[in-house]
């Protein structure tokens, strides 16, 4: 660890300290699951609920903080307010593009299921089901997502490439970028679940080259549950008709509203917020709005830079410690997520009993991370430090001690 790694942490770790206060009841290794909620987060929520309470509530400002979200996530993924939509969640976004896109029976989306979650698994064996979709599963290499095998997958059939920018577990990066090239020559769209990377690692679309990207605002974007964000490029999105819709979807004009009864001459707004569903989460973007301005003021490149440094840290811990990292040394393929041990089909145990009593250990100690697919997975975020890390360092050695034969 050089020294311009300590600077940086230190730097940031006291500049959002006290945004942070959960980082004082425990050490917090699982931004993977849930992000930790920023203190003016917590405030603007208690006083948008103030205001409900008291029958104070301006719908008319409500309307403008949501547009201001819209805007504020949009610059946070290098993209246009217009291509931007509200969902409920990651698995929401997902279906809009799953259940609107033009398939006819035959057609083909090519996928990693054994690496997606399963809310990336079940829109498409719903069209398989629904519309004679024909699903391409890809094997996954070592955990890796294969992206030779889903380019050499793509023919004059698929109509969806879609795949995780970091996958769930073992929170691997994926090449989206390469993978969106093809896609782009060929006309076909690239659909990315990037829950695990937005508000975490850097994230410009229009480089990646992705058409659609689908993300909550529970984890990396530490809001609440409930609330979720779908890009679509407007040269997609221009072609793609919902597969529902509600007054938000459809261009009524600027001062139309619910006395618009509206006929069958209408027309669907220009852009992604043809997907825009009925009245908005409020408190959820209340939170969010909150969020994105801790998140925006740091800066994702310097959130990506500092988790990476103690990723890096952490996975050679862990290996000097003898613990198989999965993936191994850090390199390309890492992320801030790090798992240890070997991927089963079991969601949240693990048969490795020595993988148990160490995950049992650090519980003991307070430190929060999660068991996925049999592994131990850690992820951490803007709000961790360097003393995170050592701290879950110096409980791996005491643990390796105690169990020392």
């Amino acid at each position: 660890m050089d020294a311009s790694t300590n600077t940086i942490d230190n730097d940031l770790s006291k500049e959002i300290a006290g945004e942070f206060p959960g980082t004082a009841q425990g050490t917090y290794l699982s931004a993977c699951t849930r992000g930790l909620l920023p203190a003016s987060a917590r405030t603007a929520l208690d006083a948008h609920l103030e205001d409900l309470t008291n029958g104070r509530t301006n719908k008319a400002g409500l309307f403008t903080m949501q547009e201001d979200v819209r805007k504020r996530f949009a610059d946070l993924i290098g993209a246009q307010s217009e291509e931007i939509a509200f969902t409920k969640n990651v698995s929401d976004g997902l279906n809009m593009i799953a259940a609107s896109i033009a398939m006819e029976p035959g057609d083909n989306v090519v996928v990693t299921l054994s690496l997606e979650h399963p809310n990336n698994v079940y829109p498409w064996l719903n069209q398989r089901a629904r519309r004679g979709v024909n699903v391409k599963t890809i094997p996954h290499n070592n955990g890796h997502i294969d992206i030779d095998a889903m380019i050499a997958a793509i023919d004059e059939r698929t109509k969806v490439v879609t795949l995780p920018t970091v996958s769930f577990s073992p929170g691997f990066r994926s090449d989206a970028k390469r993978l969106g090239k093809v896609c782009r020559e060929r006309g076909v769209f690239l659909l990315v679940d990037a829950v695990q990377s937005v508000g975490v690692l850097h994230t410009d679309v229009e480089d990646m080259l992705v058409d659609g990207l689908a993300t909550s605002t529970q984890k990396g974007m530490c809001g609440l549950y409930g609330m979720g964000f779908l890009y679509c490029r407007t040269e997609w999105a221009t072609r793609i008709e919902p597969a529902y819709l509600a007054r938000f979807s459809v261009d009524l004009g600027p001062d139309a509203h619910e006395a618009t009864m509206g006929d069958d001459n209408y027309g669907l707004l220009p852009d992604a917020r043809r997907f825009d569903l009925g009245n908005y989460n409020f408190p959820a973007t209340t939170v969010a709005q909150q969020s994105l301005i801790v998140l925006s003021n740091v800066g994702t490149q310097r959130i990506e830079q500092h988790v990476m440094n103690l990723s890096h840290r952490f996975i050679d811990g862990l290996l000097e410690y003898d613990l198989p990292v999965s993936g191994g040394a850090f390199g390309a393929h890492s992320s801030h997520i790090v798992s240890i041990g070997n991927m089963t089909n079991s969601q949240s145990s693990t048969d490795d009993d020595a993988l148990m009593s160490f995950s049992e250990h650090l519980t003991q100690a307070d430190v929060i991370h999660t068991v996925r697919r049999g592994m131990l997975r850690f992820a951490f975020h803007v709000y961790n430090s360097m003393d995170d890390v050592d701290h879950v360092l110096a409980l791996t050695k005491e643990w390796r001690a105690s169990n020392a034969t």
